[in-house]
């Protein structure tokens, strides 16, 4: 028996979508993968704001770098966070 992936599908619309997934071309799974990772940043942005309401967008910026790259490698490339960045809950 296949192990399943997805709980909340039914078996058959699964195996459905991993035959699609199969069959697609490799442009469109590098399309899939964009929309994806575009989505998880939306996510990624809307947690900080909620994490940081008082923060402006620049800040927001550096903070999703800080969870894209992690926090030595965003510090190479952006800089350190400025002092008036840090706040409660960092």
């Amino acid at each position: 028996m296949t192990p399943r992936i997805y709980e909340d599908t039914s078996p058959e619309i699964e195996r459905i979508q991993i035959e699609l997934m199969r069959n697609a071309p490799a442009w469109r799974k590098v399309e899939l993968a964009c929309q994806m990772f575009d989505s998880m940043k939306l996510l990624a942005r809307a947690g900080l704001r909620q994490r940081y309401p008082q923060a402006d967008a620049a800040e927001l910026e550096r903070r999703l770098a800080d969870l894209l790259l992690g926090p030595a490698l965003a510090e190479r490339v952006y800089g350190p966070l400025t002092p008036s960045e840090h706040h409660d809950g960092a």
